[in-house]
């Protein structure tokens, strides 16, 4: 195994993390940037308000991109599992 190899590795896995993470975490971003705003004008300052807007939208993205992101998952397992042969050279 040469240090080229674990950086492709290490990059195909934070590649990997990235594509998984960024459509519940920009929609749990502009959720609550949207009731930050609303905490704003009507200054409402409820600390818990926050929290179940936030979880609602992420349990929709995961029905929504849950069968997108375990296919990107399922490819990467995949590779990583191909390259086994590699690793032991």
């Amino acid at each position: 195994m040469t240090q080229d190899y674990i950086i492709f590795l290490a990059k195909e896995s934070v590649y990997a993390i990235l594509l998984l993470s960024a459509p519940l975490l920009g929609a749990s971003l502009i959720v609550g940037l949207f009731i930050s705003i609303f905490q704003a004008t009507t200054q409402i300052q409820e600390q818990t308000l926050t929290f179940v807007p936030k979880i609602a939208i992420v349990m929709i993205c995961l029905v929504i991109f849950g069968p997108w992101m375990l296919n990107i998952l399922v490819a990467f397992t995949i590779n990583l599992f191909m390259s086994i042969p590699n690793i032991m050279q």
